[in-house]
């Protein structure tokens, strides 16, 4: 009676353990196959981790250049004469989801002047503006000197000077004791501010609390400029229906600023980056799966006698296979590690040298890790079928 002998089946265990046994009685092989990886990843990783620090410095420079910035403006009615805005309009222009925040001003009529005596016609082109106690964060406004107006001073007779008002009055420095005429009252200076590029019309104004306007200077409490800060994703969308929502009545009397230069510099900038990283990254890629393809057919053609003797002990076709493309599988992955902790590291130290943000996209530490073992598989295909195809005497005739 015949009896017919079946190869041993290998679980992924013994596989494993059969792979990795390629690499343990080669360690320096290994070593140097996994750092030529490791290098590739981590020139993939730091080229994409510093550019995107790069991006986020760039990004937050942009952003204070007012990219997601509106203004919302009466314009004019049908009949050319000036058109006014609701004084429910800012609360209805903060009820936009994506609007961030929304404060406004309201241009008065009264004037500003370092004295009673100086003549009415003689304003030096300042402007005096009713102002909401928000309104320094949506146009990036601060403080130089003394401080913004609170709810203990917004009702009092108080003013903050902007840059370029301050230096026209001769004002240096505030203090309840320096007093600036305007309307008919004397107002205290408590505060000077610093220029604001984003709202230049700040610079050459004297800022007066909402309460202290409508108490003093007759303020009718319509405001005349909205500032409304909205997320850069919808800056189209949100000012395609700020007309309708400042103004419901009435919305082509309202006049929106168009977004700024620097969100489309900045949008073009995205676009650039993302081309830069993926053509990079591809590269990288490309030289470390070489690497590995080159690494494991050497090893293929110095183990030959491994090979023969296995098969000459049973070992089938599949089984060669699954340990060679174990072993190149594992490499890479070492490799591939090694490579995202370098590049990690080397990101943020140089952007921390250079004060920037570190920012390493997520998708690119697990994507690493993917790419080596898509580079690790590819690569060790070819090898793997080649050494599967080696006969017993073939393999041990070669040595």
């Amino acid at each position: 009676m015949l009896t017919t002998l079946r190869p041993a089946r290998l679980g992924a265990p013994d596989v494993l353990r059969v792979g990795a046994t390629g690499l343990r009685t080669r360690p320096l092989r290994a070593v140097l196959s996994a750092l030529g990886i490791a290098i590739g990843i981590a020139a993939m990783v730091a080229v994409v981790g510093i550019s995107s620090s790069s991006r986020a410095e760039l990004d937050r420079t942009l952003a204070a250049l007012g990219t997601n910035l509106l203004r919302v403006a009466p314009g004019t009615d049908l009949f050319g004469e000036a058109a006014t805005l609701p004084p429910e309009s800012v609360d209805m222009v903060r009820r936009i989801a994506p609007v961030e925040t929304a404060t406004s001003v309201a241009l008065l009529t009264a004037k500003a002047y370092r004295s009673d005596l100086i003549p009415t016609g003689e304003s030096g082109g300042i402007g005096v503006y009713a102002t909401d106690l928000d309104l320094l964060d949506p146009i990036g406004g601060t403080v130089a000197d003394g401080t913004w107006l609170s709810e203990a001073t917004a009702g009092y007779p108080a003013v903050v000077l902007g840059h370029t008002t301050a230096k026209r009055l001769g004002i240096t420095a505030p203090d309840p004791a320096v007093l600036v005429w305007i309307g008919d009252q004397w107002f205290s200076v408590v505060g000077i501010l610093d220029p604001v590029p984003l709202a230049p019309e700040m610079d050459l104004g004297a800022l007066v609390g909402r309460e202290a306007a409508a108490t003093y200077l007759d303020w009718d409490e319509l405001p005349t400029t909205i500032y409304t800060r909205t997320r850069e994703d919808a800056v189209e969308q949100v000012r395609a229906v700020l007309g309708a929502t400042a103004n419901p009545q009435a919305p082509n009397e309202v006049d929106v600023s168009r977004p700024s230069d620097a969100l489309a510099a900045q949008q073009a900038t995205d676009e650039a980056f993302t081309g830069l990283l993926v053509g990079l990254g591809a590269v990288a890629l490309l030289v470390g799966g070489i690497g590995v393809a080159n690494t494991m057919v050497i090893s293929v053609l110095e183990r030959r006698a491994e090979i023969g003797l296995r098969r000459s002990l049973g070992a089938t076709r599949g089984q060669i296979r699954g340990q060679f493309l174990v072993e190149s599988l594992v490499l890479s992955l070492l490799g591939g590690a090694a490579g995202v902790l370098i590049g990690v590291g080397i990101t943020a130290g140089y952007a921390t040298s250079q004060g920037w943000p570190v920012a390493v996209p997520p998708v690119v530490v697990v994507g690493g890790l993917v790419a080596t073992l898509a580079i690790g598989a590819v690569a060790g295909i070819y090898p793997a079928v080649r050494a599967a195809r080696m006969s017993p005497t073939e393999a041990l005739a070669a040595v």
